[in-house]
């Protein structure tokens, strides 16, 4: 597994006065005058995180001038291995849906290309890889000035990586001096945060898969935290994403978790007094492990969390009376051994409190606006508590199979549906 220090932040890649732009040699008379023709200074590989992982979805080529948006096109562009799918100018190296004249030109890339998956599995065990990609360019473009900008001789190779939204967290560490752990953390405050604004906070945890030391371990998964912080979900709900990196199992199917529980709470209550969140609007999400988690907090600090998204998640039956209290919108898939057989459970638990539930069966394999629809006609019923299942054998991708298919499956699909997060986001205390 890479460590954070092997991937440069997007940062690195829009400064390209330190990164990819030389340093001028002040001469007497004056700097030197620029080149005839435009320079390239690099080549960025561009990231985004999807429900299985992350992708390489496009090269951004870096060059020391604007490059004329109307001379750039499709044709003369190639990417070793991959499906080239749009180029075009850019005002930086991420993607935009609108071309314009800018010191970058960027190639998008299929991200259904085989090459285009960041993590390789040996056996259980996920290894994310580096991504590299080998650019050949020869189209005929210019520089906003009228200079050319020359072909490529050779194949080019990225050398400096951006990972769209996960590189807008921040890595960071908080000692409680409780339990006396120390947890490794990701933490994303809002772009145009405001010290006098109140904001809500999502704390995401992972579940056992990629318990680890390397604090980003948690954003690189999944979309469990990133997609809360992604620039469409901040337009329309401006939130913190707390995004805790476990060194350690924290919780087990004994219904029981370790001191790793109280040291989270800790954090979230720390953070809210650093930046003075709303306390109404405190909530939390978790895939397996860190669901079981997020269900153990809502038993012990009942009036802490607003709401609370629970995906392929079980616990104690007996002990979850209390939940009929709680906000809850909880996604498991009827293949899943645990978690159905588990949720179904506490749904009949929750019932005999006095608390309706809504339930539904949704296809896993529907699109987006089909689950939209979903979304909208179970909250449309106005209960407090939503169990969702994904019916059998509609949550595996094509090839896969084996008894995790159906848990680990539930929260690619889950976390991608932005009606559920809106849910979430929508609910006070």
């Amino acid at each position: 597994m890479l460590s954070r220090r092997h991937l440069l932040t997007s940062a690195a890649a829009l400064a390209l006065s330190g990164a990819l732009a030389p340093a001028v040699q002040a001469q007497e008379g004056g700097p030197p005058p620029p080149p005839a023709n435009a320079v390239l200074k690099g080549a960025v590989a561009v990231t985004r995180v999807f429900g299985d992982g992350p992708r390489l979805i496009a090269v951004a080529l870096a060059y020391d001038r604007p490059i004329a948006a109307k001379s750039v096109g499709l044709a003369g562009f190639a990417v070793a291995g991959r499906t080239v799918t749009r180029a075009y100018a850019a005002l930086s190296s991420a993607p935009a849906p609108v071309p314009a004249d800018g010191n970058f030109v960027i190639i998008e890339l299929s991200e259904d290309d085989d090459a285009a998956r960041l993590v390789a599995m040996n056996g259980r065990e996920a290894r994310r890889l580096l991504p590299v990609a080998r650019v050949t360019a020869t189209p005929a473009m210019q520089a906003v000035e009228g200079s050319a900008v020359p072909p490529l001789a050779l194949p080019v190779e990225t050398t400096i990586i951006r990972n769209l939204v996960i590189d807008d967290f921040r890595q960071l560490s908080f000692t409680d001096p409780g339990t006396g752990l120390t947890l490794a953390y990701n933490l994303y405050v809002p772009a145009d945060y405001d010290p006098a604004r109140r904001y809500p906070l999502v704390l995401f945890m992972h579940d056992a898969g990629v318990t680890s030391p390397v604090a980003d371990n948690t954003l690189f998964q999944g979309l469990g935290a990133v997609a809360f912080a992604d620039p469409a979900d901040q337009a329309r709900h401006p939130a913190f994403v707390l995004a805790p990196q476990y060194d350690a199992q924290i919780a087990n199917d004994q219904s029981q978790t370790t001191p790793h529980m109280e040291a989270t709470i800790a954090l979230v209550q720390a953070l809210v007094a650093q930046y003075g969140l709303d306390r109404t609007r405190l909530y939390a999400t978790g895939q397996s492990g860190g669901g079981m988690t997020a269900i153990a907090m809502n038993l012990k600090y009942p009036d802490l969390f607003a709401a609370s998204l629970l995906v392929a998640c079980q616990w104690d039956a007996t002990l979850c009376a209390p939940l009929a209290g709680k906000k809850l919108w909880v996604v498991v898939a009827e293949g899943d051994t645990k978690a159905f057989p588990g949720q179904t459970a506490i749904m009949e638990v929750i019932e005999a409190a006095g608390t309706p539930v809504a339930r539904a069966t949704w296809d896993g394999s529907a699109s987006p606006e089909s689950l939209a629809k979903a979304v909208a006609a179970q909250e449309a019923e106005g209960r407090q508590i939503n169990f969702t299942a994904f019916a059998r054998n509609t949550v595996a991708l094509p090839g896969q199979t084996g008894g995790a298919v159906d848990h680990l499956g539930t929260w690619r699909i889950a976390y991608g549906i932005s009606g559920l997060r809106d849910w979430l986001l929508r609910q006070t205390l």
